[in-house]
């Protein structure tokens, strides 16, 4: 059997249709837009869930100038919706920008990512200098603009972008304009990272104010973004705008897969047998009352799986967006944050205040902000939701086993990469100069530092005292090494023999606190009963410092023997 391809990478709308890319059919998503009636209408969701394909979608179904591309919408659910919605088919003119891509690490190159979008839309609706419902003058602004997109100029010059063309528009068409803006917020994030937010913020702002407040010749407006940024930031002075985040109830099946698409799939394409795999790593987000997978993931999985039926799932989605502020807020968190996030790792829940408004340059203040981007992002799903005065608190955990592999693996690299920059230089003299008690103040400090779920005890003291070892260039360390009648956990050969001392640890994961010292003790007489350093004396090394370390949640003892 010949299956349809997979979309992998395709946000075009006709694209995936014209080219019998595979579809999970979203184009009711078109009524409820029409339905609700919303004027301005904002839709949250995390990255690589589909909303730049939906608003391609939205485009290519109310585009006045796609008109004679109407046949890619047949045998689509929403050309069974009835007249009162195939009859808005095709009959607006449509202003189309993307910002996805608008996100550097200066003001200029940013803007100058969205002037590339603007001046693609401007050369779009060239025909409007043909038209004669169009005054000279106007005509004459639009190649102003056009003139200026192509040169180096000032971001004020399109504030009134969206407001003019929808203009011309709506004099040429005789119908109001529809306005499509995607990812939104990415320049946002972009320029609060990178220190220059305020700049952006004010851009942002003037030109959805004059693009969207102001605009009588707009009929509607979608935008797409992964936050929902402060309306006293960005949307000040609008008048109810309509903002569905990840909390709203309505909206949820149309970006990510239910339940019953992921079926159909996985159906088509004859891997039922998978589909519990898919579950387990790729199902679990809540948008409103609407469990969903990750769609991107799945679609990954399918296309590998088509390859090698016995291909084993991956952490897709873990790496196509940026992380940036997520690793910021991670790598600043206080004791209880990191142990909240153990928590989770253990499959456990966590309880805090939401705020659905972000505002960047507030979320260093306190670790709700940490919360909030990792919910909002992707990275944690709601079990139930209370309000308590005035606030809404939500019980969350980690949607699936992909999730759980960014927080086991990339969450807890960023918190290494911080111990990492930290000066090493008391603890290895400690460890040196036989200092048992502050290697022992040392590594406390450094294990409060770092976040462990427990998974494997041993494995993980033993990886992070690797870790903090690695940058001691006058030793050799080895790990696990066959040595006397056993294993050592760490073996450290001084380069310099005739000067220093060769080093061995043996590590122990008490019970409780009060099991630390006869852990340690333990491993001081596993080290001798076992001989761990008969090897090292075979081969001329004379002078040795052995440590028996036991190692209790955030906490560890050290004894010198």
């Amino acid at each position: 059997m010949k299956y349809k391809p997979l979309p992998i990478g395709i946000e075009n709308f006709e694209d995936m249709i014209k080219n019998g890319y595979y579809y999970v059919d979203k184009t009711l998503f078109i009524k409820e837009i029409i339905d609700k009636k919303g004027k301005i209408n904002l839709f949250t969701r995390p990255r690589r869930f589909g909303k730049s394909l939906n608003l391609s979608m939205v485009q290519h179904y109310f585009d006045i100038t796609l008109k004679g591309k109407s046949h890619i919408f047949n045998g689509l659910d929403i050309m069974s919706a009835g007249e009162d919605y195939t009859s808005e088919m095709n009959k607006y003119p449509v202003i189309h920008i993307s910002l996805k891509g608008a996100g550097s690490s200066n003001f200029e190159t940013s803007f100058r990512v969205m002037k590339d979008g603007l001046l693609y839309e401007l050369d779009r609706h060239r025909y409007l200098l043909d038209s004669d419902k169009i005054s000279e003058k106007d005509k004459q602004t639009f190649n102003h603009l056009y003139d200026l997109l192509n040169e180096k100029c000032d971001s004020g010059d399109f504030i009134g972008y969206l407001k003019y063309l929808s203009t011309c528009l709506e004099r040429h068409f005789g119908e109001k304009v529809i306005v499509l803006i995607d990812e939104y917020d990415v320049p946002l994030e972009k320029a609060y990272f990178y220190n220059y937010y305020d700049e952006m913020v004010d851009f942002i702002r003037a030109f959805f104010h004059e693009g969207l407040k102001t605009n009588n010749s707009l009929h509607v407006a979608v935008v797409t973004g992964c936050l929902r940024v402060s309306k006293e930031s960005i949307f000040t002075g609008f008048n109810n705008p309509n903002i569905v985040t990840i909390l709203t109830s309505q909206y949820g099946e149309y970006f990510g897969f239910t339940e019953e698409e992921v079926c159909a799939a996985f159906k088509y394409y004859c891997l039922e047998d998978k589909i519990n795999i898919a579950h387990d790593w790729y199902n679990g987000y809540i948008f409103g009352d609407v469990n969903v997978y990750n769609p991107w993931s799945i679609i990954k999985f399918l296309y590998d799986l088509l390859g090698n039926k016995d291909w084993f799932p991956r952490a897709y989605w873990a790496n196509t967006s940026s992380n940036d502020i997520i690793q910021e807020l991670v790598e600043q968190s206080d004791t209880l944050a990191k142990s909240e996030m153990e928590a989770l790792i253990r499959g456990e829940a966590i309880t805090k205040p939401i705020n659905e408004e972000i505002v960047y340059n507030d979320v260093k203040k306190d670790m709700d902000s940490l919360w909030n981007f990792l919910f909002f992002t992707g990275y944690l799903r709601k079990e139930r939701t209370e309000q308590i005065g005035s606030k809404i608190y939500l019980t969350m955990k980690i949607p699936n086993i992909e999730v759980k592999s960014v927080y086991e693996n990339k969450i807890y690299e960023w918190f290494n990469d911080k111990i990492k920059a930290i000066d090493k230089n008391p603890i290895y003299e400690a460890i040196v100069g036989s200092d048992a008690q502050s290697f022992e103040n040392e590594l406390c400090s450094l294990l409060g530092m770092t976040i462990s779920y427990f998974d494997s005890h041993e494995s993980f003291y033993h990886g992070f005292v690797l870790g903090i070892l690695a940058q001691m260039k006058e030793y050799a360390v080895k790990s696990n090494r066959e040595t006397g009648t056993g294993r050592c956990d760490v073996y450290m050969i001084p380069h310099d023999y005739r000067k220093k001392a060769a080093i061995v640890m043996e590590l122990k994961v008490a019970d409780s606190i009060n099991d630390l010292e006869p852990k340690c003790r333990n491993a001081l007489e596993q080290i001798e009963n076992k001989g761990y350093t008969h090897e090292l004396r075979d081969l001329g090394y004379g002078a040795f410092i052995k440590y028996g370390i036991a190692f209790f949640r955030k906490g560890c003892m050290v004894m010198v023997g």
